[in-house]
């Protein structure tokens, strides 16, 4: 398919993951995308997959820290000028601590809601000017099934996860007669890094057995327990592209069936 031959898109977290995938899936698809991530050797190991599929000269890879408002404004600005506009951004990054509630540090709570939500925002307010002006702008945000369902010892995640599901709502609604759409994606159950590592991050004294509406029903890849990365990617690529332009202020939940 070539649903974005002619789209400009940029992508946060793109060094691993979901935002890999959907970077490897847009380019696949004829996209001219900007990658972002907070890890030099993440993107370095994108644009390695990027020139291995013969899409790199469709790619420009660019180290972030999206919680920081001034790179924020600088990257976007620079991205968008590069680019002669902007058609689509997807906000994957995300960062995840775990921790009893009573436990919670202030600083593990900050850091969390500032590179999650506020992140989301910071990136959102400096790209929605290009994306306003394209007249199809699509914002493609992450809540996670943490937004909606219980997830133990990950109060400040599912927080910050329940701030950006409302976000994107209320932009669905301001900039909908402006011609802007903006959808949630909320992955579970999928074989990611930050995923892979949740149970390693739990507190002493924690409860396996809270974690057993997690489970998807469907089996990924090589009938692996978790989904693949790629399965979210294709979906992203549904909404942003105009096959989704019926699609808009609402969430699409890829977990399984985990939480059916």
């Amino acid at each position: 398919m070539d649903r974005f031959t002619d789209r400009r898109v940029i992508v946060t977290g793109a060094g691993s993951g979901i935002g890999a995938a959907t970077t490897a899936r847009l380019l696949d698809e004829g996209a001219t995308v900007v990658a972002f991530d907070i890890s030099a050797d993440g993107l370095a190991a994108t644009a390695a997959a990027a020139a291995q599929a013969g899409t790199d000269k469709q790619l420009t890879t660019g180290v972030l820290d999206i919680a920081v408002e001034d790179d924020v404004i600088a990257a976007v600005d620079t991205a968008v000028a590069d680019l002669g506009g902007l058609d689509v951004l997807v906000n994957v990054a995300a960062m995840q601590t775990c921790s009893h509630t009573h436990e919670t540090t202030l600083a593990d709570w900050n850091r969390t809601l500032a590179v999650n939500l506020t992140g989301t925002f910071l990136m959102t307010r400096q790209a929605l000017p290009a994306l306003l002006a394209s007249g199809r702008g699509v914002v493609v945000n992450f809540t996670s099934t943490a937004a909606t369902f219980a997830h133990p010892y990950m109060a400040a995640y599912a927080a910050s996860k329940g701030g950006i599901l409302s976000f994107t709502h209320s932009l669905a609604l301001e900039y909908s007669k402006q011609g802007l759409r903006a959808v949630n994606i909320q992955p579970g159950g999928v074989s990611t890094a930050l995923a892979n590592s949740t149970l390693d991050k739990m507190p002493d004294g924690y409860d396996i057995g809270l974690w057993a509406k997690q489970t998807p029903l469907l089996h990924g890849t090589d009938n692996a327990i978790l989904g693949d990365a790629s399965a979210v990617a294709s979906v992203i690529a549904m909404v942003a592209s105009d096959d989704g332009a019926f699609v808009t202020g609402t969430e699409i939940r890829v977990d399984g069936g985990a939480h059916a």
